[in-house]
């Protein structure tokens, strides 16, 4: 399963967006009030959401084909459901669910690109 993003809890989205612009040395290639997004080479997509738990800590969503299947598999192994399966746009469905010691681990299934 490909790491499909890094999503980076924010608080200012602004200040967020021209520093990773800069750390990425590339400029980002969806940028909304509710989610920044950039693809610097060789490397999986990396998002400011705004409205992230900034506590938690960043989120590593990994992209799987089929989202319930995942959750499912993932439950039976013992992990626990966070936020069900949502849609986020795009055609993009977002998930996330913590492990056995309480790590959040993000589902993604849409676009691969």
């Amino acid at each position: 399963m490909p790491i499909r993003t890094i999503t980076i809890p924010v608080k200012d989205l602004a200040a967020a967006k021209a520093l990773y612009a800069d750390l990425l040395g590339t400029q980002p290639y969806v940028d909304e009030p509710y989610y920044v997004g950039f693809r610097p080479a060789n490397s999986p997509e990396i998002g400011l959401n705004p409205h992230g738990d900034v506590a938690a800590g960043p989120i590593t969503y990994y992209h799987v084909p089929d989202i319930e299947a995942t959750i499912r598999t993932l439950t039976a192994a013992g992990a626990t459901l966070d936020q069900p399966a949502k849609p986020v746009g795009g055609g993009a469905t977002t998930a996330t669910l913590r492990d056995t010691d309480g790590n959040v681990i993000g589902l993604y299934q849409g676009d691969p690109q």
